[in-house]
């Protein structure tokens, strides 16, 4: 997130150095990636954390140097002037996918003159690597990074009714975006549309059909609210990523979607000129009340190690936007604001409480009461694996859970149903949850025989996830094995793992016909009655289907079964 040192002078007074801010806000979790100097202006670049995105606006990071410097937050009225005209003679809205757009704000400015931006604007906006385009766009741009919510102005007369249909995409629907690509959309991408077609892809771009021009007079203000995973799925599914995306993918705050249009307004009437209609056309769940919050004042000391006064931890909860309800000797009770949906436990409120008095004010010898927590017995049956694998010659390999559909066909020997799919891969052609380690495992050899790697010893420990016709796949941690040792060479080194978790305990190995195994070289792996798993020697046929050049032995077994019968 870019900052503009000047444009952060509107809402509080920087009466510190550059540099003695950068340091500040690390310090409170908001990090320093740089800082360049832009014209008279200075362009601060602050990582912010997916769990705060009212900082993603200059208001939220104004706020936050207002708690750091105790000092007031001064914020514009966002109060336009309202014609006679309603609103509601000129536009209607109506949301078909509630589940995907909870909430839509319109308001309606007719007589705008589009041009230039002031100088005032466009340097603003050129700190923070945003280029000028014309007087309303660069006011919505604007906006968006001064609060964090998006907004979008379409041209009214070139809105085919002029009603606002939100909805979902019909499958395969054309839709041509202001950076004048077209894409196909499916049913589960939000559109804004007129009677005709699209003209926005909700929460992620606007349509060139209706894009603001100088020809443009009247303009539909749009400021909405959109689902984060919907918003999340589109971007990834089109690759069309923008500055709104990424702000409705985190959440932006419920409260500031009436505020940010009437602000964009404002502006409008400012710049461009024109008349705002009266009202707001608001559809869908307005705001809901957060729940208040009780932070016992003991609890402060006891986690951070600290006292610190009851006076200063009221004025750091106030300075956040916590509403304070009541507050004694011994609890706080607040409610948390709007735009901090972080905000929902004790524990929150005493973090809050000592990022804003400084991490770097709790001396390194604080005592802080602990406990030990112990280890489960997987964590415990994963380690001694490993060192046992470690010690005779294998490497530990990792590699992703999402395969191609290719490799997740290849070898499926722990059950027959499909494999669960990934509507969003993270990984290119990587749309499957895998249902064994072999694959993968096998793929990472035959990438090393290319290398000419001469020794392959690889062992992964991971989950697979195995569908039974539940809604969500049975996931199992294994551990699989590819050597190019032989069949006994590899069972010696299971036998050395099972003996390393219980001595007591024997490997047993029984018959398995399988289509990847050299005949007469593979077997069951038993412990007792539980079937532990598999090893064999790839066969000529599994070779090939791997494109393996040199002989490889593979076993993959249940962890589950190893702790079981481990001591």
């Amino acid at each position: 997130m870019l900052v503009s040192w000047n444009w952060l002078k509107q809402y509080v007074k920087l009466d510190m150095t550059v540099e003695q801010l950068e340091q500040r806000l690390m310090m409170s979790g908001l990090n320093h990636e740089g800082t360049a100097q832009v014209g008279d202006d200075v362009a601060i670049d602050l990582e912010v954390t997916s769990n705060r995105p009212d900082c993603l606006g200059h208001i939220g990071v104004a706020r936050e140097i207002a708690a750091l410097y105790p000092q007031s937050l001064a914020l514009p009225a966002a109060a336009p002037p309202e014609s006679a005209t309603q609103v509601d003679s000129l536009a209607k809205v109506s949301i078909d996918c509630p589940d995907l757009c909870s909430r839509y704000t319109a308001r309606i400015i007719r007589g705008v003159k589009v041009g230039p931006s002031p100088d005032w604007l466009v340097r603003r906006l050129q700190t923070i690597g945003i280029a000028a385009i014309n007087n309303v766009v660069d006011i919505t741009n604007y906006v968006l990074m001064e609060s964090g919510q998006p907004l979008h102005a379409f041209d009214l007369a070139r809105l085919e009714g002029p009603a606002i249909i939100v909805r979902r995409a019909v499958p395969k629907e054309p839709f041509e975006a202001i950076n004048h690509k077209t894409y196909e959309l499916d049913r589960e991408m939000c559109v804004i549309a007129d009677a005709r077609r699209p003209v926005a892809l909700g929460g992620v771009m606007g349509g060139a059909d209706t894009e603001v021009s100088t020809a443009t007079r009247d303009l539909l203000i749009e400021s909405a609210l959109f689902d984060p995973i919907s918003i999340r799925t589109t971007a990834r599914k089109l690759i069309l990523h923008s500055d709104s995306s990424y702000r409705f993918e985190r959440g932006p705050d419920p409260a500031g979607v009436d505020w940010a249009s009437r602000r964009c307004c404002e502006l409008v009437l400012e710049i461009a000129g024109g008349e705002l209609a009266a009202g707001v056309i608001d559809v869908g769940i307005p705001p809901q009340p957060r729940q208040p919050i009780v932070m016992r004042l003991n609890q402060v000391e006891r986690v951070l190690g600290i006292p610190i006064d009851r006076g200063e931890i009221c004025r750091i909860l106030a300075s956040l936007g916590n509403e304070e309800l009541r507050a004694d000797q011994h609890l706080v009770e607040v409610t948390p604001p709007s735009w901090r949906r972080d905000l929902q436990r004790e524990i929150d409120l005493i973090e809050e409480v000592a990022r804003i008095h400084g991490y770097d004010q709790i001396p390194e010898d604080a005592e802080v009461p602990m406990s030990a927590s112990a280890r489960s017995d997987d964590d415990r049956v994963k380690v001694r694996v490993r060192h046992t694998l470690s010690a005779v010659g294998f490497d530990e390999a990792m590699t992703a859970s999402v395969v191609s559909d290719e490799l997740s066909n290849a070898y499926t020997p722990w059950t027959s149903h499909d494999p669960f799919s990934c509507q969003t891969p993270l990984l290119r052609g990587a749309t499957r949850l895998r249902r064994s380690l072999v694959p993968s495992l096998l793929a990472a050899r035959r990438t090393n025989e290319k290398l000419a790697n001469p020794e392959i010893e690889l062992y992964e420990i991971a989950k697979v996830y195995l569908a039974d016709g539940a809604e969500l796949p049975t996931e199992k941690k294994m551990v699989a094995l590819t050597s190019g040792g032989d069949f006994f060479h590899v069972k010696g080194a299971l036998e050395s793992v099972v003996a390393g978790l219980n001595p007591a305990v024997n490997l047993q190995v029984t018959e398995l016909e399988d289509s990847l195994f050299e005949p007469g070289r593979c077997g069951q792996l038993q412990l007792g009655e539980d079937l532990l798993g598999f090893l064999g020697e790839v066969g000529e046929e599994g070779r090939k289907r791997f494109e393996l050049r040199d002989r490889t032995t593979v076993a993959e077994i249940d962890l589950a079964v190893l702790a079981r019968h481990a001591n």
